[in-house]
């Protein structure tokens, strides 16, 4: 097996992609008006409209009605990040923080309310458990 991808459900895709080509610096590959991907070297944000969703069955997810997942980002610089994304983000639940676990987190809402997180390993043992 081989976890390729997550999706994100939303009513309005364009400002959801416009939203994560900034924070990320990754332009989305459209495959149709209703579908887009952000692929980075360790994953695949995938972000699909409304519309897509009864095609596998209708009903059965709802956009911005996310409240168990967050959707993390490893960055070199989550400072900087955090000054970029400081005049498009309206939700900051936290500004940049270490963490004990030795991750500079700075974690947000995205226009639809999803919880991302953005962090950058800053402790020997962090930037070891993330080393590529």
């Amino acid at each position: 097996m081989d976890f390729v991808s997550t999706r994100i459900i939303t009513g309005d895709i364009a400002r959801l992609v416009d939203f994560y080509e900034r924070a990320t610096g990754v332009r989305a590959d459209w495959s149709t008006e209703d579908f887009a991907e952000l692929r980075t070297a360790g994953a695949t944000l995938a972000i699909g409209s409304t519309r897509t969703v009864a095609l596998f069955a209708p009903g059965s997810a709802r956009p911005a009605d996310n409240n168990s997942v967050i959707i993390e980002f490893l960055v070199a610089d989550v400072d900087l990040v955090y000054r970029n994304l400081a005049d498009v983000v309206a939700d900051f639940v936290t500004e940049p923080t270490t963490m004990p676990w030795g991750n500079r987190s700075l974690l947000l809402r995205d226009p639809d309310g999803n919880l991302v997180n953005f962090f950058t390993p800053v402790t020997p043992a962090a930037m070891e458990k993330f080393a590529r």
